[in-house]
């Protein structure tokens, strides 16, 4: 899901050294631009809306506490970034950490075998 929202870097390498560049500009841009406004929420503390927890009686437990763990994670991701990045640099970081939470939400609920 990461690679065909083309949230990934661009890499140029030789031999043994590997550089590591902007996103990728190729894919579509309309698809690349929707997790990346989302991102900018994060940049706000966490918090859920009375309205929020009306709509949250309606999803799955699970659903619920992905969404939470992804809040708290990614508001904090984004402090830290923003030490040592840029604003837009540090949102599309977390654009890419917010897709990988999307796709576990998405994944199919499958039981877990223990050893």
């Amino acid at each position: 899901m990461i690679a065909y929202l083309e949230l990934v870097p661009s890499q140029r390498s030789s031999r043994a050294t590997i550089r590591y560049g902007g996103i990728t500009k190729t894919g579509n841009a309309h698809a690349r631009q929707a997790p990346v406004s989302a991102a900018w929420k994060y940049t706000n503390p966490p918090y859920i809306s009375v309205a929020m927890r009306k709509r949250q009686a309606r999803c799955s437990t699970r659903t619920v506490a992905i969404s939470l763990r992804a809040q708290q994670r990614l508001y904090k991701r984004y402090q830290s970034l923003k030490q040592s990045k840029a604003a837009k640099v540090a949102v599309v970081a977390i654009a890419l950490e917010l897709v990988g939470f999307l796709w576990e939400a998405l994944q199919p609920r499958t039981p877990r075998h223990e050893p």
